[in-house]
C-alpha cells in the first residue's frame, strides 16, 4: 500500500477519462476522479465506484483543488464541437484555468502531471502529416478557436510551468480517437455515422466527404497516455498520438455502413467553418520516445465501437 500511486484524473468520468480510470485501477494505482458533469457523465465510471481503490469526486477544474497525488492527468475539457461552442467562454476557462490550476496543484505536490492536449492546435494545417515542431495555422477568432486557442494556452503554461518551476510535465497531442463509451449526441464523426447507421438515417457528410481524417482506438491511445506518463523526465512533449492511418469522410461512412449492416444512404450539408481539410498525425517522436505505435485497424476498432452502440439502442 505504501508504494501503491495515487493518481488524479480531471475529466476523469469523460470518454477518454473513464478508460483512463479503469487502466490506472488494473495497473494497481488507486485513483481519484474529478468531473463536473458538464459533457462526462457518471454511467460511464458507475461500474467503478464500488472499487475500493476509486474515488468520483464532482468539481470544476476552474476552481482549485487541494489533495495529495503522485501524477495528475488532466483531461477536463469539452471536447467534441457541440460541446465545447455551447459555451466558448467556458471551454476556455476550462482550458486554460483548469491547466493553471492544475499545475499550481502539481508544483505544491511534487506531482508528475499530464496535459491531454489536441490535435486542433495545428488548426487547418498547411503541413502534412502534422509534426510536433509545425505551429499550426489557427483562426484566433473563429468559432472553433475557443477550443484550440485553449489547448494553445495551456500548453504554453504547461512549458512556462516547466521553465520556471521545475515542474515535470508531459503534453500529449490527440488525433480523432472513438469506441465504447462515446457519447451518442457529441456531434464527432464515428458517433455521428454510427447512431445514424444503426437507426437507418442517411449518413451526414459535409461538403464532398473528402477531407481527411486518422482514428485512433480508445485502447492504443490510453496505452500511449500511460507509456508518456511513465517515461523519463527528459520526455516532456508534445508527443503526437494518434493513427497515421488515413481515411476520408467517405471512406469512413461507407466502412460503417458496411459494418453496421446499414442501407443507409449519404446526404451532404455545407462545410462548417474551420473545418481541416486534412489531418494525420506524424507519430516518429512516440515510437522513439515512447516505444508506441497503433495496434487496432480500423475496421476492428469500428465493429467493437458498432457493437456498444447496439447496446445503448
Amino acid at each position: 500500500m505504501a508504494n501503491r500511486k495515487r493518481i488524479l484524473v480531471t475529466g476523469g468520468a469523460g470518454f477518454l477519462g473513464s478508460h483512463l480510470c479503469e487502466r490506472l485501477l488494473a495497473d494497481g494505482a488507486e485513483v481519484l476522479c474529478i468531473d463536473s458533469f458538464y459533457s462526462g457523465t457518471r454511467d460511464n465510471v458507475r461500474h467503478l465506484l464500488g472499487h475500493p481503490n476509486f474515488e468520483m469526486l464532482r468539481h470544476d477544474v476552474t476552481e482549485p483543488l487541494m489533495v495529495e497525488v503522485d501524477e495528475i492527468y488532466n483531461l477536463a475539457c469539452p471536447a467534441s464541437p457541440i460541446h465545447y461552442q455551447r459555451d466558448p467562454i467556458y471551454t476556455m476557462k476550462t482550458s486554460v484555468l483548469g491547466a493553471q490550476n492544475m499545475l499550481g496543484l502539481a508544483k505544491r505536490t511534487g506531482a508528475k502531471i499530464f496535459q491531454a492536449s489536441t490535435s486542433e492546435v495545428y488548426g487547418d494545417p498547411q503541413v502534412h502529416p502534422q509534426v510536433e515542431s509545425y505551429w499550426g495555422h489557427v483562426n484566433p477568432i473563429g468559432l472553433r478557436a475557443c477550443y484550440d486557442e485553449g489547448k494553445r494556452a495551456a500548453e504554453t503554461l504547461f512549458f512556462d510551468y516547466q521553465r520556471m518551476h521545475g515542474v515535470r510535465i508531459k503534453v500529449a497531442r490527440i488525433f480523432n480517437t472513438y469506441g465504447p463509451r462515446m457519447h451518442p449526441n457529441d456531434g464527432r464523426v464515428v458517433s455521428n455515422f454510427v447512431v445514424q447507421a444503426l437507426s437507418g438515417e442517411a449518413l451526414t457528410i459535409y461538403g464532398e466527404g473528402m477531407q481527411t481524417r486518422s482514428f485512433c482506438y480508445v485502447d492504443d491511445l490510453i496505452e500511449g497516455f500511460v507509456r508518456l506518463m511513465n517515461s523519463g523526465d527528459d520526455v516532456s512533449g508534445p508527443i503526437n498520438l494518434g493513427n497515421p492511418d488515413e481515411f476520408t469522410i467517405r471512406e469512413l461512412a461507407d466502412l460503417v455502413a458496411n459494418l453496421a449492416g446499414s442501407a443507409s444512404v449519404v446526404r451532404s450539408l455545407p462545410l462548417p467553418s474551420d473545418d481541416p481539410a486534412q489531418r494525420r498525425p506524424d507519430i516518429e517522436r512516440a515510437r522513439a520516445s515512447l516505444g508506441w505505435h497503433p495496434k487496432v485497424a480500423l475496421r476492428e476498432g469500428l465493429e467493437k465501437t458498432i457493437n456498444y452502440f447496439r447496446t445503448l439502442a
